[in-house]
């Protein structure tokens, strides 16, 4: 079916045999880019993810949510504390290193909180977070957080938008 401009609709509904359909039209909302960090017992850890949403300024909440085929699910599963970057269009690059590797802190600005969580320097804003919560979510988990710190510079942001990277620009 196609809508007025010519473009093409696809129709369907979702099941096991068209994952790929589904995943495609949920990248189609735009959202920026995370990295979730958190102290593992091999060292520090870190995930890129775009599944992070605000939930209440009080008490300050967040979720994201990671999935369980993970091989990184157990140290967030169980984080009693984390971090969450939003990361700058210029930080394109840690998100690639996390995508790679749970261990991709090397040459990266980075310090730790009291709770031993890393904390990269310099992104666009970053929310310290004691867990609330894990709620079963399908193939994923989801994770309520309450923020316990935070803090936000200005700059434009890396976004994710139908597979791709690039970024937003703070001022249109």
């Amino acid at each position: 079916m196609a809508d007025g401009g010519g473009n093409m609709t696809t129709r369907f509904t979702p099941d096991p045999e068209n994952t790929r359909l589904l995943r495609n039209a949920f990248g189609r909302f735009a959202t920026g880019v995370t990295v979730i960090t958190c102290d593992g017992v091999d060292g520090p850890v870190g995930i890129t993810a775009n599944s992070f949403s605000s939930v209440s300024l009080d008490p300050a909440l967040v979720l994201w949510a990671p999935a369980k085929s993970s091989r990184r699910f157990a140290y967030f599963s169980a984080a009693q504390h984390y971090a969450i970057h939003i990361l700058d269009v210029e930080q394109a690059d840690i998100c690639n290193g996390f995508v790679k590797s749970a261990h991709a802190f090397d040459g990266l600005d980075y310090i730790v909180n009291a709770h031993n969580v890393p904390l990269i320097e310099n992104c666009l804003a970053r929310f310290e977070c004691t867990r609330v919560n894990n709620y079963d979510g399908g193939d994923h988990e989801i994770i309520l957080g309450q923020v316990t710190n935070a803090e936000m510079r200005d700059g434009d942001a890396l976004a994710f938008y139908a597979g791709r990277m690039g970024g937003l620009p703070q001022h249109v």
